[in-house]
């Protein structure tokens, strides 16, 4: 399953802006999924690299990761956004 990068719709982002934030500063790491991951880009900028694909996200963008990847996230700047796991 891919990982969905796109502009929220009006309903998603006002639930997005109820959740929790995360921040981190330029780096590289490795990351896997357990659960599914849905978020809310606020700032920052991120390429994140996977088996089969590479995908890039900036503010105001809606990612979904799907549950059961392995990937490596590239944060070019300092990223901040809403997430929640599912």
């Amino acid at each position: 399953m891919p990982i969905e990068v796109r502009k929220p719709t009006p309903e998603e982002e006002a639930q997005m802006k109820t959740c929790p934030t995360w921040e981190k500063e330029p780096s590289e790491f490795p990351w896997h999924y357990d659960q599914q991951e849905t978020c809310l880009v606020l700032e920052g900028e991120v390429t994140v690299e996977a088996a089969d694909e590479t995908v890039s996200f900036g503010p105001g963008d809606y990612v979904v990761f799907p549950r059961g990847i392995d990937c490596t996230w590239k944060v070019r700047k300092t990223i901040r956004k809403h997430y929640k796991f599912e």
